[in-house]
């Protein structure tokens, strides 16, 4: 599958470009710049070579064309190169894209990130608009990592991406001396997708001590294998939870770590998977679009909830996701009272079905349809059906 569409475009200076392994970086860059300098860290030899001597990068730019982009894949590898980078940055007005799949290292490290010269940018999943043909069904199965959604066994490839994050990742970098309470641990998180994240109930499901649930969570965070969402408590006029809620980037790897077993409700998993669907696609839009937003969620002590709420000088946007086939009244409660504590919110909830309809000011959308319009170029409205 072609990647020539997609809606990430590169600023005009020297960037980063973070994303999970599989979002397709490296595919894109070889496109976007074919006659760049691309050193990639995941190859043995030269990775081994510059963290012996980091000081020979500069020899390797030096005899490339000063007019053409140094591009350093998986940057995370050697942090240490950064300092380099930002030297010649300065000296010799080269331009750098540094693309990494964690900031573990690169924050955690304390290095040098390159003093606000570079500016950073996110790659995320496929949206269903840069699809030509986009299928809600096999979205909620396997997801829209461009890794899953080329291969010829999209299941093989999700089977193995936990393990390669194990393998490649975990394990390499020493974060955590017990991979097999980690793998426990991805299995047990998986329960906690779309739901308010208690990290004393992961903890005791999988028999390991808080404090080590909430590392392991950061380690997934900064893996960008999984984000929280805080609660929306702008000028509250009711009490709201303090607990965020937890998502894994991609509803395929969400499927590929949720065990299914006779006593689990397939409706549940879905309704989870189509959740985690539509969150993954608000935050590209919001990441391609480069827009002055945030994405939260809403609920109130007393049980009252919407799944996400848009804010920002961009716009005001409540949304509610359902995984059915009909629209009941008691399903439009949580956006009729937020609609009561934020009148100037534009509402929508989508769902399974197939109508577009308005319901007391409350767009009712099927959800294929709002995904396959959701473009960065555009702006965000429920009532647009282009």
């Amino acid at each position: 599958m072609e990647l020539e569409n997609r809606f990430f475009e590169a600023p005009a200076g020297s960037f980063f470009l973070f994303g999970p392994r599989g979002t397709g970086k490296t595919t894109w860059l070889r496109q976007a710049f074919p006659q760049g300098l691309l050193l990639d860290l995941l190859e043995p030899d030269l990775a081994r070579e510059l963290a012996a001597r980091p000081e020979r990068l500069r020899d390797v730019i030096e005899a490339a064309r000063t007019d053409l982009p140094v591009i350093i894949d998986e940057v995370q590898r050697i942090p240490e190169l950064l300092h380099l980078v930002h030297a010649l940055m300065e000296n010799k007005r080269r331009r750098f894209i540094l693309t990494g799949s964690s900031a573990r290292k690169l924050r955690r490290g304390g290095v040098n990130l390159l003093a606000g010269r570079a500016v950073v940018r996110t790659m995320h999943p496929f949206m269903a608009a840069e699809l030509r043909e986009f299928r809600l069904v096999a979205a909620l199965a396997h997801g829209l990592l461009p890794l899953v959604v080329t291969a010829a066994d999209p299941k093989d490839v999700l089977r193995a991406y936990a393990s390669l994050y194990l393998d490649q990742e975990v394990r390499f970098e020493g974060w955590t001396r017990n991979i097999g309470a980690f793998a426990r641990f991805l299995e047990t998180i998986s329960f906690s997708q779309a739901s308010v994240l208690n990290v004393a109930n992961v903890a005791r499901e999988c028999q390991i001590e808080r404090k080590t649930v909430a590392g392991y969570i950061e380690i997934l965070e900064d893996l960008l294998l999984s984000f929280r969402l805080p609660v929306f408590r702008r000028r509250a006029k009711r009490g709201t939870i303090q607990h965020p809620k937890f998502y894994f980037f991609d509803a395929g790897v969400y499927r590929s770590l949720r065990p299914a077993g006779p006593l689990d409700r397939p409706e549940e998993i879905e309704g989870a998977a189509l959740e985690g669907l539509v969150a993954q696609h608000l935050r590209a839009w919001i990441a391609y679009r480069n827009a002055d937003a945030e994405l939260f969620f809403w609920r109130t002590h007393s049980g009252v909830e919407v799944d996400f709420v848009l804010y920002g000088p961009a716009g005001f946007w409540a949304l509610e996701v359902k995984n059915t086939t009909r629209v009941r009244p008691e399903d439009l409660s949580g956006l009729k009272a937020f609609g009561e504590d934020y009148p100037k919110a534009e509402r929508g909830l989508l769902y399974r079905g197939a109508r577009r309809e308005l319901r007391d000011g409350i767009w009712i959308v099927p959800i294929e349809e709002f995904l396959k319009r959701l473009d960065p170029h555009d702006g965000f409205a429920f009532s647009n059906p282009h």
